[in-house]
């Protein structure tokens, strides 16, 4: 493990300790899971935008993400994110999913 320390205001210390106390658990393992939830988060809205801005495939998406593509197809939806599927988008899915 690396040890990674940062400065926080004052209200995000004190909403750590209001978690601690809920969660029943020490201030480390408390920043280790939200840290953890933070970066699947940002992984997937990073994820969306590739796929909302044509930059990726829905399946390249999804892998981004680190999420299957029925949960990628499942985020998009409940984001409003039009879908947008070519044949070209189809033949490069394939040729990805027949690597894996």
């Amino acid at each position: 493990m690396e040890v990674i320390s940062a400065r926080v205001p004052k209200e995000i210390a004190e909403a750590l300790r209001e978690i601690e106390r809920e969660e029943k658990a020490d201030r480390a393992t408390v920043v280790r899971k939200l840290l953890a939830r933070a970066i699947e988060e940002w992984r997937v809205e990073r994820a969306l935008r590739l796929y909302r801005r044509g930059r990726v495939t829905l399946w390249r998406a999804a892998r981004l993400a680190g999420v299957t593509l029925r949960e990628m197809m499942d985020l998009a939806a409940r984001e409003g994110t039009q879908f947008q599927y070519s044949e070209r988008d189809l033949e490069e899915d394939i040729e990805a999913a027949m690597r894996e």
